[in-house]
């Protein structure tokens, strides 16, 4: 996961995607939905994880395993 710093820009961070990935989910989505949607800025499958792990870790995101299907937290 890309964090900035010397080397690294905001935009090449994992942190310029987090904004974007929330507003894809205005409805919850399977990943592969919201990656294809996402496919212009996310540039590999790695950097989509690292994204979503640091949603998850917020708690911003959340998976429903009985749908299978990326949601946002209404609750935190």
């Amino acid at each position: 996961m890309l964090l900035p710093n010397k080397l690294f820009s905001y935009n090449e961070s994992v942190l310029s995607k987090l904004p974007l990935i929330l507003q894809e989910l205005d409805r919850p989505k399977t990943p592969n939905e919201l990656l294809d949607s996402l496919r212009n800025t996310i540039k590999s499958p790695l950097e989509f994880l690292g994204a979503l792990d640091c949603l998850y870790a917020l708690k911003e995101i959340e998976f429903n395993d009985e749908e299978g299907r990326i949601e946002r937290c209404l609750e935190k």
